[in-house]
């Protein structure tokens, strides 16, 4: 059933895509009503409802994203543009320091200091890309209002000014080079109220009510660097901090994110909001976006929008961020994470390998999807520290991959008393027991991976035992990924008991490929 109802909107998408090429794409319209690529998808949530994730998604199981922007510059972590604005914070302690007082050196300043000499994205998604990423993801624009691409709506932006470059365009390329699926992150629909601080002043001390440079206008450019711009571009113009967005700043937002889609043409939108952004404009805006790759891929819609928060009438239309309970997804979902603070931040406690891998097998037993953030330095490269978590990542993947990749959940997601990571923000980590076992599957094998070494040398998975409800017929093989050693094991009402070998194959989150005798099907994948 499911297969036909795929080929009739893979049918429908032709039909789409023949039409509009023979009268274009829809007629323009005022104000909200801006015309979108013709499609499959009306810009209405009933039709959204129809989106499906492309398999390209639900087999990656993890990718790669550079949390990258001018925010980067000081090496002070995230949220930097937003915090040198708020005195008494730490970051605005930072930049009254190094910058001077934020009424006379202010983000615009910061947006002509990244310069990015150093960055060599050939290396870096060869790098990702031996870790296991299975796609990469680019921030083209955060709440500060600096498009990192030749943007057509905001003349802030990386090939105006800082780097010089078309930093999208080119993480676009290379990934593509190297067969990785692109995404962008654009999170510039917050921009209106995150950014308000920039129109504030000093409460207290020498400066206090002189306002900040965000306060200026195009004329006040008059033989400065930034002559020609309007700094009310980047940090909007002053308001009441619950004025809501005007129509001509909710227009801005769609012709920009159109733009963006419509120059590089991602896999996948990963937006920053509660539900799609700004209402309506979201909605058009995911129409468009699921309209456009039909005309991309002949048909097929392989383009996937993430958001967070979103409400039980948008989980049709998209993937969502975060699952919200410890369970299988119903449908694939998305876990994001940072190893670090999101803009790079100097001297910070990464997250090990060892941490990450759990949240990785976790998420997937539950029908996510792991992407992980790894910090970028102003100059384009990553530090020797973070090499080294993908380095041992990569070992990982070597010889456990086969459990991750083009898997489906099973039954259950798994066993064991520890919660997992996702349930909790910020993102803890835990610490797991040899009772904790998660499970994947592929066709007709199933992948138990144990979190924890057991220190008797005996893993029992309770779920296995003979006559439970999950599991029927005979287990015939059971193989633990990476090791050469033949298995001894048991099975009864307990559970299935299996003999460890005396050397790891690995240093933790061991995975065994367990086969049954039994007709095809028995270890069938969940959603």
């Amino acid at each position: 059933m499911q297969q036909i109802h795929r080929r009739q909107f893979v049918r429908r998408g032709l039909l789409f895509l023949a039409a509009t090429r023979l009268r274009g794409a829809a007629p323009a319209a005022e104000g909200p009503q801006e015309p979108i690529a013709a499609g499959p998808f009306e810009p209405a949530l009933d039709s959204l409802k129809q989106y499906q994730a492309p398999q390209w998604f639900r087999n990656a199981k993890f990718g790669i994203w550079a949390h990258w922007s001018p925010q980067c510059v000081p090496e002070q972590g995230d949220w930097y543009a937003r915090n040198m604005y708020i005195q008494g914070s730490a970051q605005y302690d930072y930049h009254v320091a190094h910058y001077g007082h934020p009424s006379k050196f202010g983000y615009k300043d910061i947006c002509r200091l990244w310069k990015a000499e150093n960055w060599d994205p050939e290396g870096l998604i060869q790098l990702y890309k031996k870790a296991g990423a299975k796609y990469f993801v680019a921030l083209a624009n955060h709440h500060d209002g600096f498009d990192c691409w030749n943007s057509a709506r905001q003349p802030w932006n990386s090939v105006n000014m800082g780097p010089k470059m078309d930093m999208i365009g080119t993480w676009a390329r290379v990934a593509r080079q190297h067969g990785l699926p692109f995404g962008v992150a654009a999170f510039s629909a917050q921009n209106w109220k995150w950014f308000n601080v920039s129109h504030d002043s000093d409460k207290t001390g020498p400066l206090r009510g002189v306002p900040y440079d965000g306060n200026l206008t195009k004329t006040d450019g008059a033989g400065q660097w930034w002559q020609g711009y309007d700094p009310q571009d980047l940090y909007d113009r002053p308001h009441a901090n619950d004025e809501p967005p005007p129509t001509d700043y909710v227009l801005n937002f769609f012709h920009r994110t159109k733009d963006l889609i419509d120059q590089h043409r991602p896999d996948l939108v990963f937006f920053c909001d509660s539900g799609l952004p700004l209402g309506d404009t979201g909605v058009r805006l995911a129409a468009h976006f699921y309209n456009s790759s039909a005309l991309w891929n002949h048909g097929k819609i392989e383009a996937v929008i993430i958001n967070k928060d979103v409400p039980p009438d948008l989980r049709q239309t998209l993937v969502w961020e975060r699952l919200p309970n410890d369970e299988i997804g119903p449908s694939p979902w998305l876990m994001d994470i940072c190893i670090g603070d999101w803009h790079y931040k100097r001297d910070i406690t990464y997250k090990a390998a060892e941490d990450v891998v759990p949240y990785l097998v976790d998420t997937v037993s539950k029908n996510g999807n792991l992407l992980m953030n790894i910090p970028i330095r102003p100059d384009g490269t990553i530090d020797d520290r973070e090499i080294a978590v993908l380095q041992e990542i990569a070992d990982w993947m070597k010889v456990n991959g086969e459990a991750i990749f083009d898997t489906r959940p099973w039954k259950i997601f798994g066993e064991g008393p520890t919660r997992s990571p996702q349930v909790d923000f910020p993102y803890r980590d835990v610490q797991y027991t040899p009772e904790d076992i998660r499970f994947t599957s592929n066709a007709d094998v199933l992948y138990a991976v144990a979190l924890s070494w057991p220190d008797n040398g005996t893993l029992l998975i309770k779920s296995l035992a003979r006559h439970s409800l999950y599991s029927q017929g005979e287990i015939t093989s059971v193989v633990l990924l990476g090791s050469d050693a033949k298995l001894e094991w048991t099975r009864d009402q307990n559970g299935l008991a299996i003999v460890l070998p005396k050397r790891k194959p690995c240093r933790y989150s061991y995975s065994f490929r367990i086969l049954q005798g039994q007709a095809p099907g028995e270890w069938p994948a969940g959603p």
